[in-house]
């Protein structure tokens, strides 16, 4: 993974997808990681910038794929 803005939300090269059993324990995406993310071909439901995901106890166990490269 590139994550080249280091955590800023400004490139989208941590797009992940999450995993179905944890989409309903992560807050909404924002309006920048949603601008961020409609720019990419393989945006899907389970779509997310990693750098924008909290972690949290209740996150233990969260798994990620890495998003192909656009």
């Amino acid at each position: 993974m590139l994550a080249l803005c280091g955590g800023c939300c400004s490139c989208a090269t941590c797009h992940v997808f999450i995993d179905p059993e944890f989409i309903e324990s992560l807050p909404a995406p924002g309006e920048d990681e949603n601008d961020l993310l409609d720019s990419s071909d393989h945006r899907n439901d389970r779509s997310r910038l990693a750098c924008q995901i909290g972690l949290n106890a209740g996150l233990d166990g969260l798994r990620v794929t890495i998003a192909p490269e656009d």
